[in-house]
């Protein structure tokens, strides 16, 4: 079992490495800003939608572990 985590793993990190994530009109009005004004909104876009699956996901485990400490307490009383 630890093998195949560790090799996962290591598969992801490697196919990662040389990914060009951003789709062909992102890439032309990015490559057209002079200023860079445009990458710096669409960089901050990119993490506020990225944020919000990290906080639900966080949000619903404290709840797991709430109720699963609470369950365990009252078995053990």
């Amino acid at each position: 079992m630890k093998n195949k985590t560790i090799i996962t793993i290591i598969f992801f990190v490697l196919l990662s490495i040389d990914v060009s994530a951003q789709c062909s009109m992102c890439r032309a009005v990015l490559e057209t800003d002079a200023d860079g004004s445009k990458a710096e909104g669409i960089n901050q876009g990119i993490l506020y939608l990225m944020a919000f699956p990290y906080l639900l996901v966080g949000v619903i485990a404290y709840f797991i572990y709430k109720s699963r400490k609470q369950a365990k307490k009252e078995t053990t009383s």
